[in-house]
């Protein structure tokens, strides 16, 4: 069963790495060793990597929240790698470099849900600190990683706090405190250390300084009088599955899971329907599928000919498309009559 943890933006193979065996002309037997890591010294690493760390500040008002988060430095002219929940449902976001205290605007360049990944891009940025890049391939059980973020979300100086290793493959259930909704996360780098909110996007980093994974969750408590606290313990994504996230959407190509630039939306609340389709729970007044005709109880069972099964379905079809689009929709409406909408997508938030 997977862990049920908290993302951490605020408002809202296992174990053993194998040796490998080299064979030689001579009989004997050579074995080469995995290099051990770098041991860590917390001040020294947390030096490297904070210039390469940025704090973020979203906007959702029409949601009634903001959150806060931080992000990483990929490319002198601002492109920031964060985690997707800290920008979900970002009406506006603002970057500000911590080490000279300039404010950006940015955009969203791509994001992977599933995942909990994100790509923004600054406005005007030049010359920023990049943050060096490890891989998170040849990460050991036990070994002493530093999480580094803008605890507590105050815009303030990143802080750090170091942990061994506890696993490289968790598995989470993450529940985001804004929205309260949840998702599964795989293949987690899981460090025995007390990450707080605010450190999301921010970065997890090795002994020579390289980041290594990007800050996701937490899980654990203080405890009552009738009960222990729990260990505290931070999530991370491993870096090279965040990479591989990145090259994708720099290749402005996308997939199921990978969303391109401005977010599409129809405006609508959706479940599942039975037997097979999207049901529309709520069609939003001014957004264009209420627009078009649709109403609640309709049921969407194809878009552009491609059939719709399920709700999820419906929001990957509409994820591959962009603002100002037009869609061709099957719909079933409640009395049993069947009807082809043209709808004009609208820009959304990320979601």
């Amino acid at each position: 069963m997977a862990l049920v943890v908290a993302l951490l933006a605020l408002g809202g193979v296992l174990g053993y790495r194998g040796e490998l065996g080299f064979e030689r002309a001579a009989p004997q037997e050579f074995v080469a060793a995995t290099p051990a890591p770098v041991p860590l010294d917390p001040g020294l690493v947390a030096a490297q990597v904070q210039p390469a760390l940025v704090n973020i500040s979203v906007d959702a008002s029409r949601f009634g929240t903001a959150a806060a988060g931080s992000g990483i430095v990929l490319t002198g002219d601002g492109q920031i790698l964060t985690s997707h929940h800290v920008i979900k449902g970002a009406e506006d976001v603002s970057i500000t470099d911590v080490g000279t205290g300039l404010r950006y605007p940015a955009t969203v360049l791509g994001y992977d849900s599933s995942a909990d990944v994100a790509l923004l891009a600054l406005a005007g940025a030049a010359g920023l600190p990049t943050a060096r890049i490890g891989s998170s391939a040849g990460l050991r059980l036990r070994q002493d990683l530093l999480a580094i973020g803008d605890a507590g979300g105050d815009g303030g100086e990143q802080t750090s706090v170091a942990g061994p290793i506890t696993d490289l493959d968790a598995s989470i259930v993450a529940m985001n405190s804004a929205d309260l909704s949840r998702k599964s996360l795989r293949g987690m780098v899981e460090i025995a250390a007390p990450v707080v909110g605010g450190q999301s996007g921010g970065a997890l980093a090795d002994g020579t300084g390289a980041v290594v994974g990007v800050i996701t969750a937490a899980s654990g408590d203080r405890g009552t009088q009738d009960r222990q606290p729990k260990p505290a313990h931070g999530y991370a994504v491993p870096i090279d599955t965040a990479m591989r996230i990145v090259a994708q959407i720099r290749s402005g190509t996308p997939t199921d899971t990978v969303h391109i630039g401005p977010t599409a939306t129809l405006g609508v609340q959706i479940v599942d329907a039975k037997p097979a389709g999207a049901r529309v729970d709520w069609a939003f007044f001014g957004q264009p599928a209420r627009a078009a005709g649709i109403t609640d109880g309709d049921v969407v069972t194809a878009v552009d000919g491609e059939s719709i099964t399920t709700a999820r379905a419906l929001s990957a079809a509409i994820s591959r498309r962009k603002p100002g689009d037009v869609v061709r929709l099957d719909v079933t409406a409640p009395d049993g009559s069947i009807r082809v909408v043209d709808v004009v997508l609208a820009e959304g938030t990320p979601n």
